[in-house]
């Protein structure tokens, strides 16, 4: 079997673009991928069409070389953007080989060693005030929802970090209280805020006993975590935007986060990923897999979970808008509170590709936040 070529397909997805890139095969059998990165997509279409130039003609069943050609082969690391298409690339490759034996990707991992992942669910940003919060939180919980996360809450566009503090301090209270210890609360700071706010925040939520708070610095420098950590005792969450194995290294070796928010689609892929869940198990880290993204996302990241020891839980996708979700003719099956496993061959989900073609869209920029004197922070 020989790789003949990688076809981008860009669908609209909410006002934004979902970006999955099929890769075939001299055999008829495909694979599908997704970009992970919803931002400057021309940049990874780019490099999707340059990394198709060196496996076209190769054997997809050889899914670690592949790697080790896409990822070394430009000399300088491929970081974020690249790491997004090799990601696209590398999980159709799993994919088409579960396809070729006819079983899911997860038995080639070594098995399931859960019969279902748990997922936890978005509250929403739009249901704003406390009583509108609270009555939502209550209505998934009586869905069967068990975890829930929120945002740290912004004002239009408008980021006031000491105020975002103090209400994201409340509300998670709040939810606390109204919704009791059965139910836990993940608190997504979205590295929106500088240290002094985050210290507070993270420390002043310790006794609501959070499941963990999501990104509570930014990702450029590393080196802060190891100042938050020995600052608060609250479970930490990071890595969405890491692109590889070496950005979670310094996380996980020094013991400064308790889960792993890996994202399938941007951390170079399946392949990765598994390095990355079996570092994170020898320092007792959780997986708490990232995916605001699509059902091939979703899909991938339930073969990691099912297969691997050390999961929290898995991120729930918000459904696609109708026009594209019709064109998934199969797909996880999601459950109030789990992701349910399958049979299916490959990574377990498919797209009608004739339809697919007829839908194009261009993706958007992300909303911008500036602070109350005018500065550009953090989305």
């Amino acid at each position: 079997m020989k790789i003949t070529g990688c076809e981008v397909l860009t669908l609209p997805d909410h006002g934004d673009s979902m970006m999955l890139v099929a890769v075939d095969t001299d055999e008829g059998i495909h694979g599908l991928g997704e970009v992970g990165i919803r931002t400057r997509q021309r940049a990874v279409a780019g490099g999707i069409e340059h990394l198709a130039e060196l496996i076209v003609g190769e054997d997809p069943t050889r899914i670690e070389y592949l790697w080790q050609v896409m990822f070394r082969r430009g000399f300088f690391p491929s970081d974020r953007f690249l790491s997004a298409a090799i990601a696209a690339i590398d999980v159709a490759l799993w994919d088409i080989r579960g396809k070729a034996l006819g079983v899911p990707v997860y038995q080639l991992f070594g098995g399931h060693v859960r019969d279902a992942v748990p997922c936890y669910v978005h509250v929403g940003d739009q249901y704003r005030g406390r009583e509108a919060f609270l009555d939502r939180c209550r209505s998934l919980v009586d869905e069967g929802w068990r975890h829930l996360r929120f945002a740290t809450p912004h004002d239009d566009g408008v980021l006031d970090a000491r105020a975002s503090m103090r209400e994201s301090i409340e509300l998670v209270h709040a939810a606390r209280d109204a919704l009791g210890d059965g139910v836990e609360l993940i608190l997504d700071v979205h590295t929106r805020l500088d240290p002094p706010e985050a210290v507070t925040l993270c420390r002043e939520i310790e006794s609501a006993r959070p499941y963990f708070v999501e990104d509570p610095l930014r990702a450029e420098s590393l080196d802060s975590y190891e100042m938050l950590r020995r600052r608060t005792g609250v479970p930490i969450a990071t890595g969405e935007v890491f692109g590889s194995k070496w950005e979670f290294q310094r996380l996980i070796e020094r013991d400064l986060i308790d889960y792993a928010r890996v994202d399938v689609a941007v951390a170079a892929g399946l392949t990765e990923a598994r390095k990355i869940a079996a570092t994170a198990e020898t320092h007792y880290v959780k997986l708490a897999t990232h995916n605001p993204l699509g059902p091939v996302t979703a899909a991938a990241s339930l073969q990691l979970n099912l297969a691997s020891p050390n999961v929290g839980v898995q991120e729930h996708q918000v459904d696609p808008e109708p026009a594209t979700a019709a064109l998934f003719t199969a797909r996880p099956a999601v459950r109030a509170g789990w992701v349910e496993r399958n049979e299916l061959p490959g990574i377990g989900v498919d797209i009608d590709r004739d339809a697919a073609r007829k839908l194009r869209a261009t993706a958007a920029e992300r909303p911008h936040l500036r602070t109350p004197d005018g500065a550009y922070t953090n989305w």
